[in-house]
This record gives C-alpha cells, sequence and structure tokens, in this order.
C-alpha cells in the first residue's frame, strides 16, 4: 500500500511541476518578451565605430571623458539603454537602438561642438566656460527660432562685449564658432554668406553695446536645428575629435518587419521540433517538448535579467539553441532505447541510459561553450551578440535538459505508469528479447552499412565541391570581381538599404542613383520591398545626406546605410583568421584531453573540412561573404564536434570493449559504431535544421547570409561526422601497431559486463 502511494506521489509531483511551469510561462512571457532590450536591427538605429584622436598634438586622450561627455548627447536623444564600448586604446563603439531622427542623432553625437566667441580678426575671446551649465535653449524672436545662452560669467561677458562695441563699423562684430579649427577666417565665411553660401560660423551679430545680462544666437534656424543646437552645447564640447570608421544604420520600419518575420519563423520551427520530438519518442518526447517551452522562456528572462541586447542573430543563436538543446535529450532517448532492445526492464534502461549518454552530452556542449567563448572575448558587435545567447544556451542546455529533463523522466518512470509498457519510448514490445528465457538480443535498430567502405565517395565528393570553388573563385579573380564576394564588412565600403512598403525594384533604385550622379553601385533585390546598393566607396555624410533625402521623398521611408572604412575592413578578416584558428585550436586540445589524439585530430580534420564547404558553396554561388558568416563557421565547428563526438564516444566504447585489436578492425569498429549512433546524429541534425529551414524560408533577408551558412554548414557537419572524422580515425589508427589494453582498459571491460548482467536480471517481458 505504502509502495503505491509512492508511486502516486510521484505522479502527482510530475503534474504539479508541469502545471506549475505552463502557469509560470503563460503568466509571464509577455512582460518578459516586452521588457527585452532589442538591437537596431529590430528596432532601427545605428552602431558606429569612432577613431578618437587628441584635439592637440602630443596631448593624450582621457577615454573616461570620452564615454561621458557621449553619454551626455545620448541622453538628450531621450534613447534607453544605449551600448557605449571601449574597443582597444583608441576606438569607441557606440550602438543606440530606437532614435527616431538618425542623422540627428548622428550628428549630434560625432561633432565636437567646441563653443568660441571671436573677433572679426579670428581673436578666441571666450568659450563655453563662460556659459551657465545647460543654459542654452530654444527660443523664439519675432516668431523666428533662436538659441537662448544664459551667461555665468556676466562681468567677463559684459567687459568682452565694450570691448567689441568700442571698434569701428564692420568690426564691431561678435562672432559664434562651433568647432573652429585653424585656417578658419571670418573674412572668408563672411563671403560665402554674401553669395548665399552656408558659412561655417554659426552667428556673426553687431555689437553697439556692453551686455550686462543673457545673449542669444541668431541665424537661419529650422527649430530643429536650433534645438540641435542648443543641446550640443549643453552637452558640452567632445575633449577629441571622433572619425567614423564604420557605421551602420537600420530604419525603424525595416527593424520591426525583420522582428515579425525572424520571430515567426522561429515559432514555427520550435513548434515541428516539438512534433517531431513526440512523434518520434513518445512519452521522452513529450517531456522534451515541455522542457523546451521552459528553456526558450528561462533564456529570454535571463535576457531581460542581463539587460543584454536581443538581435537579429540573437534569433538565430536561439533558434539553433533549440536545435542544441533537444539534440542532448535525443542522445540520451537513444540510449535509453538501444537499452531497451538489450532486454532491461525501462527503469534499468533509463538509468543505464541515462549514464552512457552523459559523457557524450557534456563533452558535445562544452566545445560548442568553447567556440562561443572565443567568439565573446575577442568577436565584436553582431559576432559578440550571437556568442552571448550561445552562451546561455549551453548552460540552460545542461541545467534544464540534461538536469531537469532527466529528473522529470525519473518521476513519471519511478511512478511505475511506464511498467510493461515500451511503447511509451518508441520500442515494440516484440522488438525485446525475453532474457528470463535466456533470449538474446535480436534486434539493434541499426542499418548495418558499410560506412567506411563509402566514405571514399563522400570525400570525393567534398574534394569536388572546393576545387569547383576554387576553379570558379580563380576565373572570377581573373575578371576583376573578386576570388570570393567579400561584403563591406572585409572589403570595405557603403551598403544601402532601401526598403518601402511598396514594391521596390533594383531598376528603380539605380536609376534614381544615376540621376544622382552615382554609377559605381551594385544592386541586388532581397524580395519585393529591399533592395541593396553597394559600393567600394565610404560615403561622407553629406553625400549620404542627399542619398537618403531622395529614396525618403520617392518610398517614404529613409534607406538604412552601412559603411566600413579600409582599416577596419582589414582588421575584420585578421581577427576572422585568427576566432577560427583559435576555435581550432581549443577543440584540438580538449578532445585530445578527453580521448586520445587520433580522434582529436579526426575531429579537426572534420571541421576544416566543414569550414571549406561552407566557404566554397559561397564562392560557387557568388553569395556575400561578411562578418555574420564568422559566427555561422565558428558555431558549425561547435556544432560538427557535436556529432563527431557522438561517434566517436561509441567508437571508444566499443575499442575498450576489446582485447586486443588488429589494424583491420578498426574499420569494422568504426561501422558498428557508426551503425549504432547514427540516428543519434541524424535526429540531432534533423531537429537543429528544421527551425534553420523555417528561418531561411521566412526569415528576414537580413540574416540570409546567416541563415544559409547555417544549413550548409549543418549538412557539411553531419555528412563529415559520419563520413571524414571516423575515416581519418581508422587511417591513422591502421598505421599504429595493435595494443595490449591496459589493466584500466580490462576492469572497464569487466565492470561493463557487470552493469548488463545486473540490469538483465528482470526483463520487462517478465
Amino acid at each position: 500500500m505504502a509502495k503505491n502511494t509512492t508511486k502516486k506521489s510521484k505522479l502527482a509531483v510530475f503534474a504539479l511541476v508541469v502545471l506549475l511551469l505552463g502557469t509560470l510561462v503563460g503568466t509571464t512571457i509577455r512582460s518578459i518578451i516586452s521588457g527585452l532590450n532589442l538591437g537596431l536591427d529590430l528596432r532601427g538605429g545605428f552602431e558606429i565605430l569612432y577613431q578618437v584622436e587628441p584635439l592637440n598634438e602630443g596631448s593624450t586622450v582621457d577615454m573616461s571623458a570620452v564615454i561621458n561627455s557621449i553619454s551626455k548627447r545620448i541622453n538628450v536623444l531621450g534613447v534607453s539603454e544605449p551600448q557605449i564600448t571601449v574597443e582597444g586604446n583608441n576606438r569607441v563603439r557606440v550602438q543606440i537602438a530606437g532614435a527616431k531622427d538618425l542623422e540627428t542623432a548622428r550628428a549630434l553625437i560625432g561633432t565636437t561642438a567646441n563653443l568660441t566667441f571671436r573677433d572679426v580678426d579670428n581673436n578666441e575671446l571666450a568659450d563655453s566656460s563662460i556659459l551657465q551649465e545647460g543654459g542654452a535653449s530654444l527660443a523664439y524672436q519675432e516668431g523666428e527660432p533662436i538659441v537662448s545662452l544664459k551667461i555665468a560669467d556676466k562681468e567677463k561677458f559684459a567687459a568682452m562685449t565694450k570691448a567689441i562695441a568700442q571698434k569701428g563699423n564692420g568690426t564691431n562684430i561678435m562672432v559664434v564658432w562651433l568647432d573652429w579649427q585653424d585656417g578658419d577666417t571670418y573674412a572668408a565665411e563672411a563671403a560665402k554668406a554674401k553669395k548665399g553660401e552656408e558659412p561655417k560660423y554659426i552667428s556673426a551679430a553687431s555689437v553697439n553695446s556692453e551686455i550686462n545680462g543673457d545673449c542669444v544666437i541668431s541665424g537661419h534656424f529650422t527649430e530643429d536645428t536650433a534645438r540641435t543646437l542648443a543641446n550640443l552645447i549643453n552637452s558640452g564640447s567632445l575633449p577629441v575629435k571622433l572619425t567614423e570608421l564604420s557605421s551602420n544604420v537600420v530604419s525603424a520600419s525595416y527593424g520591426a518587419d525583420a522582428l515579425h518575420v525572424t520571430a515567426l519563423a522561429g515559432v514555427i520551427g520550435v513548434v515541428v521540433v516539438m512534433a517531431v520530438m513526440i512523434l518520434v519518442y513518445r512519452l521522452p518526447g513529450f517531456i522534451s517538448s515541455i522542457m523546451l517551452v521552459f528553456y526558450v522562456w528561462a533564456v529570454f528572462g535571463i535576457y531581460s535579467l542581463m539587460g543584454a541586447v536581443f538581435t537579429l542573430s540573437g534569433i538565430g543563436a536561439l533558434v539553433l539553441g533549440v536545435g542544441m538543446t533537444v539534440d542532448a535529450n535525443i542522445i540520451n532517448y537513444e540510449r535509453i532505447r538501444q537499452e531497451l532492445y538489450k532486454g532491461r526492464s525501462i527503469r534499468a534502461a533509463v538509468a543505464e541510459g541515462g549514464k552512457l549518454s552523459f559523457g557524450a552530452i557534456f563533452d558535445a556542449q562544452f566545445t560548442t561553450l568553447l567556440a562561443a567563448l572565443i567568439m565573446y572575448i575577442w568577436g565584436t558587435g553582431t559576432v559578440k551578440g550571437f556568442a552571448t545567447m550561445l552562451i546561455i544556451t549551453v548552460v540552460m542546455t545542461l541545467v534544464l535538459n540534461v538536469g531537469f529533463s532527466k529528473w522529470l523522466l525519473n518521476l513519471i518512470v519511478d511512478s511505475g505508469i511506464c511498467d510493461g509498457k515500451p511503447e511509451l519510448f518508441a520500442v515494440k514490445k516484440n522488438q525485446i528479447p525475453d532474457v528470463s528465457k535466456g533470449e538474446k538480443q535480436f534486434y539493434t535498430g541499426t542499418f548495418k552499412f558499410d560506412y567506411m567502405g563509402k566514405a571514399k565517395y563522400a570525400v570525393a565528393a567534398s574534394i569536388s565541391i572546393i576545387v569547383l570553388s576554387l576553379a570558379l573563385s580563380f576565373f572570377n579573380l581573373a575578371k576583376g570581381n573578386g576570388f570570393l564576394n567579400l561584403g563591406i564588412d572585409f572589403a570595405s565600403g557603403t551598403k544601402l538599404t532601401v526598403t518601402s512598403e511598396q514594391v521596390v525594384n533594383v531598376s528603380d533604385v539605380e536609376a534614381e542613383m544615376e540621376t544622382l550622379g552615382y554609377k559605381d553601385f551594385s544592386y541586388q533585390s532581397a524580395g519585393e520591398h529591399t533592395v541593396y546598393a553597394t559600393t567600394k566607396a565610404s560615403l561622407d555624410k553629406e553625400q549620404l545626406t542627399t542619398i537618403k533625402k531622395a529614396f525618403e521623398q520617392k518610398y517614404g521611408v529613409e534607406p538604412g546605410d552601412n559603411i566600413v572604412t579600409p582599416v577596419v575592413g582589414s582588421e575584420l578578416v585578421r581577427s576572422a583568421v585568427i576566432l577560427t584558428v583559435v576555435a581550432w585550436i581549443a577543440m584540438l586540445a580538449y578532445i585530445t584531453f578527453r580521448y586520445e589524439f587520433d580522434y582529436a585530430f579526426g575531429c579537426l580534420v572534420a571541421l576544416v573540412h566543414d569550414v571549406l564547404i561552407v566557404i566554397a558553396v559561397f564562392g560557387i554561388l557568388r553569395l556575400e561573404v561578411n562578418i555574420e558568416l564568422i559566427s555561422v563557421l565558428l558555431t558549425i565547428i561547435g556544432y560538427s564536434i557535436n556529432n563527431s563526438i557522438i561517434v566517436f564516444d561509441r567508437v571508444r566504447e566499443e575499442v575498450n570493449l576489446r582485447n586486443r585489436i588488429e589494424p583491420t578492425e578498426y574499420r569494422a569498429i568504426a561501422n558498428e559504431a557508426i551503425d549504432e549512433a547514427i540516428k543519434m546524429s541524424l535526429m540531432s541534425s534533423l531537429t537543429t535544421i528544421i527551425p534553420v529551414i523555417f528561418l531561411l524560408i521566412m526569415g528576414s533577408n537580413s540574416i540570409f547570409t546567416f541563415v544559409f551558412a547555417m544549413l550548409v554548414g549543418l549538412i557539411a557537419g553531419t555528412s563529415s561526422s559520419i563520413f571524414v572524422a571516423a575515416y581519418v580515425w581508422c587511417l591513422l589508427r591502421e598505421k599504429s601497431k595493435p595494443k595490449q589494453k591496459t589493466t584500466k582498459q580490462k576492469k572497464d571491460k569487466k565492470v561493463k559486463k557487470e552493469l548488463l548482467d545486473e540490469y538483465t536480471i528482470s526483463g520487462i517481458n517478465a
């Protein structure tokens, strides 16, 4: 009776936990999502990398003062949570999402705003220190916008204006300058003003008498320009000169559209993965789906608490994380089914499956974590955002889907509701031997395929793709089109994103650009409502303003722009190579530590294969190679290792069960191990590929490169784990001499046998 009560209580605990989780997610998910700090690619805004240089030669730069000055200027924009980060010794990256007037914000941040009062001979009479702090404001004089200035040092200002008033006509002028530079003169700028051109000074007023109070700056201001000038004066002058090295501007409407379609694709992808898990694994798949929902909720919650910026690449990482977190459950569930095929009871199969799967799960997740940490430490911008999500994904996978998910499964198994019902684990009773009658395992669920025999054909196919890509790339290089189609991230230049609710045609955009005098642009359509216009030149602010005004008049939406200077482009190439090499070295070291060098070398060759295949496909199709591709390659490095580890975990298990192995036996061992692991590998790939496919079909055009590269990499990674990694391992082992197992390995074999005996005493058919 007590035993039945205990079983019922465990079932009740399971039901209560599921109910509580559902209630928690349902009541909080809306507020969590609404509290996310969306990046500029999801709600519009801009990102600019500035080179910081001292105003005066020989002086030093105080970066904390620079950050403080920039922060003051951003505060007047009314945007929330700007990201200001120092990179290296002399660079600052500013990210602002949600700014309504992007060009005004851009000008407000980048202008030095060194306000000076000078006479007609260009002698400095006073600077902004003569004003009250925050003393500039928008005002009106006879209906015209002006800037009112409250004077702090009225005595000095009175003496200064008295001296000017005593000069003769034509020279009794006080000139107000913003960012006066050596070589600037009042005479030259006044001559420009007479011709109707815009002078560099902001005001030149005659002073006829001493001024004892406040003053105003008047001129041909609009309300916006007067307000901007007041804000600049109030925020103080920047103690440095800021030069734009790269920039990325996204319109708010484009960001909102990207968020909607990408989020919808992600949700559908997750739902389909849940359905597949339930269909294939039944009860464990149902538990996995529960934890998948909770996992997504937890990741969003952590992101919200951290205040981290959630970007399009973050959505990509989250969807990839869904596949990876399901991957951990698949490894466990396939192990459980294999133990059931041996005749174990359901409880014994669940216990043993959990033990046997943990090593592969941990190794797979840890290698992905290594790649994510490398991206986070050495990456910047988009790469770092992607890495943040990937790190959270790995941690939550280990906590929820390895720990909590197993606990839930054990709860329901220990309740006794699964006893004698292997069909709840998608295993038929007629596939299980009756060990009480001495029956041996007769069903393995494997394919019995000669993988190593066919590996050379798979390798030949991969080499053919790489050779074809090289041939086409050299052909394009000879034609002057470049070895690869490098995006402006690497090649430098300017990329405009023309978007509208109405249809946007390449021909219309090209015609408009030619009307404006720009003929060296290339154009690419991204759906009916978006066209990309790209040039190798880095356009300046004046050129961008002219182009944006023209397209805003034509389509009602200001184009976004992305500008990268040559110095940043070359640095990104170098950084990408370093990131990839460091990731390879880290993987090689870890796998060598956990397995042996020949296993690690097989994994490394598979990784190089996957990276080359992705780059080769991009070379053949002439797809743009940009910084997002580096995130994908690093992720594929981690993911490919996952699949290889699944295979090598079984290979090592088979090797450790044998006393002496001849070189000719290694291919048979590899075939057997792959046969046992291939369902795990294929299901892991499928559940990761499904959401990626939905992102590819339905997601934003701005992450097409990212998602397509991910799809190619996943397919390449699945293939290499089966046909490349194990094949290389076999080649290395076949050249080695037969080894006698160590005492520890013999002991492992004995322990393995004892475990088998322990759990086959009472078969589930007994």
